[in-house]
């Protein structure tokens, strides 16, 4: 059997969601809102908590690398979708398809990483309160974070190059609209029984291992929040993991049916239509749940407002 790999391939194809033409429209204006809302409202998120000092908490710090995540992690899934769909060419070099696999896997293995590690964080503010600043402090934090990104990123590359590796059968036309890793391994035309025990082994570390740790810290969370005497800080408590549960919930379950289902499911469009929850929806959302709604950050930008403000009012008056 005549094949070929990757380093003859040139280009690739996408399908995308060819298969429903009256909708495509729909879905690009969507995804361009879903691309648009995500880099805006995590860029906003970012400058806020930069320029409030009363935001330099272990909190924020976290939500400022998961922002700044979001925004690699969308851009990576999303930009060359909406640019073929402008330029009507859907196709993607090999280097670019390498690349956005590449970069789509580290920016979701290390979400992975970092919500449970805000779980933690979590875990430590509310059944630690005292000795919070003494467990969070600013070393721990950076390391934390930059563990997560580490992880991540070598995760990613221990899936890439075997996948890079692959022969294919010539066809290289990718049934999905990114370059997403199981969308590619269909297009072997060689026994990829290793490449996919490589992926259930990185699977399991990253998805029901991690969710392990947040069901146990929340655990850990929801018994000390129920001996909080106070109706205000129970309520505050509940609202701060209300969010990050929300957001686990969205990321995780989509990511799970995703990567830890039977082989023998198979249904490409489904997954076209998850990999947009997870790699659009759940960035656009994450600024919205975690922080837009939180008081602190509500007060925070009141006061860069005003302060902008009166700047402004100071700066016309000399002016004249």
């Amino acid at each position: 059997m005549f094949q070929e790999n990757w380093t003859s391939v040139t280009d690739f194809f996408f399908l995308g969601f060819s298969h429903y033409p009256k909708v495509e429209v729909i879905i690009f204006m969507l995804c361009l809102l879903m691309y648009l809302s995500t880099v805006l409202g995590n860029i906003i998120l970012i400058s806020i908590t930069i320029l409030d000092s009363h935001l330099h908490t272990p909190m924020y710090f976290f939500l400022s690398n998961l922002s700044f995540l979001d925004i690699w992690y969308t851009s990576s899934a999303l930009t060359p979708m909406l640019a073929n769909f402008i330029s009507g060419k859907n196709t993607i070099s090999f280097l670019g398809c390498a690349s956005q696999m590449y970069f789509s896997l580290a920016m979701g293995s290390t979400e992975c990483v970092l919500l449970s590690m805000m779980a933690y964080d979590r875990y430590v503010a509310i059944c630690n309160p005292l000795r919070y600043p003494l467990i969070m402090n600013k070393r721990v934090c950076v390391q934390i974070a930059a563990g997560s990104w580490v992880t991540g990123c070598l995760a990613a590359l221990v899936e890439t190059v075997p996948v890079l590796q692959l022969s294919l059968c010539g066809n290289n036309i990718i049934n999905h609209f990114t370059c997403e890793i199981l969308a590619i391994l269909k297009l072997a035309c060689v026994n990829t029984s290793v490449v996919q025990l490589i992926m259930l082994a990185i699977s399991v570390f990253l998805l029901p291992m991690p969710m392990l740790l947040i069901c146990m810290s929340y655990a850990f969370i929801l018994s000390n929040i129920l001996r909080i005497s106070s109706v205000d800080g129970r309520s505050k408590a509940f609202s701060t993991c209300a969010a990050h549960l929300t957001v686990v919930i969205l990321f995780y379950g989509t990511a799970l049916s995703m990567y830890l289902k039977p082989s023998a499911v198979n249904s490409q469009e489904t997954d076209k239509f998850m990999a947009l929850v997870y790699a659009g929806l759940t960035p656009m959302l994450n600024p919205i749940i975690y922080s837009l709604r939180n008081k602190e950050v509500k007060v925070a930008v009141k006061k860069l407002l005003i302060r902008n403000t009166f700047r402004n009012v100071f700066i016309s008056t000399l002016k004249y």
